[in-house]
């Protein structure tokens, strides 16, 4: 979206998001870490984050300018879909959010609790990057992704600031409402782990004793 604005008889032209779908995963992130400013100043943050109007120049604009840019940036805002998108795609690469949140493994559990901790603000592409993996198999609608490994999260996680802030948002919405059967899933989850190790254990001491298969 072009903006023109005229400043000492001189008028110059900016550029602004077309759609909320234009606003990116790290400049959705610098507007989330400015929401305790004051109103003024998330006013000024959110226009300069989302266009090119240098700061200086968003301090100078009227009252009225300034309400009819943020009217519209609502408006992209509240016209976009909520939707989960499943696959996504990010530099030329597809990536599908996990299949089957009731399958998680307590690693990659772990490590969302533990970024949702240490502040949602800061972690969102480290969580994303455990949510959404490589499709390395695709059928229709139906796909597998790569298996979870800390590493590849890393680099993943680098990759995943330039995702659309609205699939990044949905997301959130999708795990959240999985959020109270997760924790139910859990407990149990751990009770069939320690079963499965405690058969382990229990196999190894009858082959240690000689019984079992040859």
């Amino acid at each position: 979206m072009r903006l023109k604005i005229n400043k000492d008889g001189k008028e110059s032209v900016y550029t602004m998001i077309n759609s909320w779908n234009d606003v990116t995963l790290d400049k959705w992130v610098r507007l989330i870490n400015n929401k305790n400013e004051s109103k003024t100043e998330e006013a000024i943050h959110t226009i300069n984050v989302l266009s090119d109007i240098p700061r200086k120049l968003v301090k100078e604009l009227g009252i009225n300018d300034v309400a009819n840019i943020l009217q519209r940036i609502a408006k992209m805002q509240e016209e976009t879909s909520s939707k989960l998108k499943k696959i996504i795609k990010v530099n030329d690469i597809e990536y599908g959010f996990h299949p089957n949140l009731e399958e998680i493994t307590l690693g990659e559990y772990a490590d969302i609790e533990t970024y949702l901790k240490n502040g949602i603000e800061t972690n969102l592409p480290k969580l994303m990057s455990v949510l959404y993996r490589p499709i390395i198999e695709k059928d229709g609608s139906s796909y597998s992704i790569e298996a979870y490994g800390v590493s590849d999260m890393r680099m993943r996680a680098k990759k995943f600031e330039k995702m659309k802030a609205a699939d990044v948002n949905n997301a959130l919405v999708f795990f959240w409402t999985l959020g109270k059967e997760l924790s139910m899933i859990l407990p149990q989850y751990l009770m069939e782990q320690s079963r499965e190790i405690m058969n382990k254990v229990q196999m190894s001491n009858l082959q240690t004793n000689g019984v079992g298969s040859e």
